[in-house]
């Protein structure tokens, strides 16, 4: 299966336009879950791509506005490349979103248009994904504010964090997508929500201090304060070692999910993202 059977022409893709503004980007972000957004430009000669713009890029840089400054470029690839290859370049740069582009944007192929591919059987999806499982999770707990748990998420460079209740035991799962459905940019100076715990928190670890709130003099992309818990999706699809790539490829499509646990009984054993399914490709 090629590119061009794969990908989503740009009939059909969603893009921001320079000159443009943060606003333009997050709107499309919270009303359809994507990860990145491409960016392009009108000229005299007709429409020019120009890069794309993510979810981190809106959270990591809350000081700037301008399109043209937030937005990055990234790896692009062509129609007659084969499924394999696209999957081997996004494990490879890191990226869920590679642009289709000869000259101009011809369309995007996506992680979730790979998985897709496997799920469809249009390719290699038999490998168990006890062989593709991450087995190091990143995790948080239920209380923490919800502004701690999206710093985790960012340092531990993963889109999701496994929550845990009082008794160290999976209680629900917090991703990118629940944490941007609930941003707001804000104007002027902004309380950040006092992220940093006070003495009596419950959810607080011992060795950490109140410094007071903090506040952003500054355009931001504010997130709410209260316990993970109230955002977090507690009906937690999970599968066992055992299950296919393909088997698991279909369970994402049809939850509308990017990864999921991997539970071996009653336990936590490792978590299956969709990026891990590409290995399958290899």
């Amino acid at each position: 299966m090629n590119v061009a059977e794969a990908m989503t022409p740009r009939s059909d893709v969603v893009t921001v336009e320079l000159p443009g503004t943060r606003d333009d980007v997050l709107e499309y972000l919270q009303e359809r879950s994507f990860s990145s957004v491409p960016v392009v430009k009108q000229t005299d000669d007709g429409e020019q791509y120009r890069g794309l713009i993510s979810r981190d890029d809106l959270i990591e840089n809350p000081d700037e506005d301008q399109l043209a400054l937030l937005m990055r470029e990234v790896a692009t690839t062509t129609q007659d490349a084969s499924v394999e290859e696209v999957a081997a370049l996004m494990m490879e740069e890191g990226t869920r979103r590679v642009p289709v582009v000869d000259g101009e944007l011809e369309g995007i192929v996506t992680v979730t248009d790979v998985v897709r591919a496997i799920a469809e059987n249009e390719a290699d999806g038999d490998t168990e994904v006890g062989e593709l499982a991450n087995n190091d999770v990143n995790t948080c707990y239920v209380e923490t504010p919800l502004t701690v748990a999206e710093r985790e998420i960012f340092y531990a460079n993963v889109p999701y964090a496994i929550v845990l209740d009082d008794d160290g035991e999976m209680d629900g799962i917090l991703t990118e997508v629940d944490i941007i459905e609930v941003a707001q940019v804000v104007e002027g100076e902004a309380d950040t929500g006092g992220s940093i715990a006070n003495e009596d928190d419950d959810w607080m670890w011992e060795g950490i201090k109140s410094v007071g709130n903090s506040y952003i003099p500054t355009r931001n992309v504010k997130i709410p304060s209260a316990p993970v818990r109230e955002f977090m999706t507690d009906d937690v699809v999970t599968v066992s070692k055992r299950k296919t790539a393909r088997d698991v490829a279909q369970t994402m499509l049809t939850k509308d999910i990017e990864q999921v646990p991997l539970v071996s009984g009653d336990q936590l054993v490792g978590i299956v993202r969709d990026m891990n399914l590409l290995e399958a490709l290899r």
